[in-house]
């Protein structure tokens, strides 16, 4: 629980569109998350505001495909 609190809080970002992406991901994805996907959201975290906007946004491809089961549900909300 305090995993997710963390998690949380690192989704405030400097960019408010990204901030709303983020949060509405928090309230529809972020409990149903198993492991893995968990740990590739932390990772996608790391990524720079304006690279993560881009990815989410579909302007930049994906890195990893690791990373594309998180970033469709990213896109979907």
């Amino acid at each position: 629980m305090a995993e997710l609190g963390k998690i949380r809080w690192h989704c405030r970002r400097g960019l408010l569109e990204l901030d709303l992406i983020l949060e509405r991901f928090n309230v529809q994805h972020l409990t149903s998350l198993d492991a893995v996907e968990l740990e590739r959201f932390k990772e996608l975290l790391a990524f720079a505001d304006n690279d993560l906007l881009d990815l989410v946004m579909g302007r930049l491809a994906v890195p990893d495909r690791r990373y594309e089961n998180v970033v469709q549900l990213l896109r979907a909300v």
